[in-house]
């Protein structure tokens, strides 16, 4: 593994603005990304391959061992930073103890507006797959491992793009290009091939989508996991 190499692993909820991050680093002329390189593995040892779409098509186009994916994320040297968007879940069972090698993100989300969302493809979503309790997991291992990581809040970041990705940039020890607020409309050759699923707003959109206030009720039978998950929530928010 290269020194030379700043890898940036991005650690978020499911229906954030992960893929908008990921399109904001692929506009630098210094920067490979790369979406998702665990979501293979992850629907390859849960459940989640019965309900989630397009299971069969995704695993079938990546590799599904945890730690030989750890390993490529390791070593890619093609660009001086690396990318990783990545979400906290698709840790699971796996050694963790890379992540000392890289710059972490954890990229959350008000839940109310999460699980809205993500119920609208994932019917019953439980905690498992909306990812609070990972994330809040994954703090507390960065903290007690003294890894340097940053937790950043989706609706900051729409609030203020230029600033937030300055303090990114920054706490990342990297510099901040303007070129990150703007792209062309349209997909990626990076995008995994769930981007028919999930993508179609950052497919249309040119930049940082301006923050809205979504007052949109989630379903009364999922009342039990907003509660949970705002727990978690509010612990990731505590400095």
């Amino acid at each position: 593994m290269s020194t030379k190499i700043k890898r940036i692993f991005l650690w978020s909820s499911p229906r954030n603005i992960s893929t908008t991050l990921m399109y904001s680093f692929a506009q630098r002329g210094d920067t490979q990304v790369h979406d998702e390189p665990l979501y293979g593995y992850y629907l390859s040892v849960t459940d989640a391959k019965e309900y989630h779409p397009g299971a069969s098509e995704i695993m079938n186009s990546m590799k599904c061992n945890g730690d030989e994916v750890i390993h490529d994320m390791l070593t890619v040297d093609t660009e001086p930073i690396q990318f990783f968007k990545n979400m906290g879940h698709h840790l699971l069972n796996l050694d963790r103890s890379f992540l000392k090698k890289g710059f972490n993100i954890i990229l959350t989300r008000d839940p109310k507006r999460m699980i809205a969302s993500f119920s609208k493809v994932i019917s019953n979503p439980t905690m498992r797959d909306i990812g609070y309790k990972d994330q809040a997991e994954l703090k507390q291992y960065f903290e007690s491992e003294g890894i340097e990581f940053m937790v950043v809040d989706s609706k900051d970041i729409l609030l203020d793009p230029r600033n937030s990705l300055k303090n990114i940039c920054m706490k990342a020890g990297i510099p901040f290009d303007e070129a990150m607020l703007s792209w062309e409309k349209g997909a990626r050759p990076e995008d995994g091939i769930w981007a028919e699923f999930w993508y179609k707003n950052i497919h249309n959109s040119e930049g940082f989508l301006h923050y809205q206030e979504n007052k949109e009720d989630i379903a009364q039978d999922l009342l039990p996991l907003h509660e949970e998950a705002s727990k978690y929530y509010d612990t990731l928010k505590k400095l």
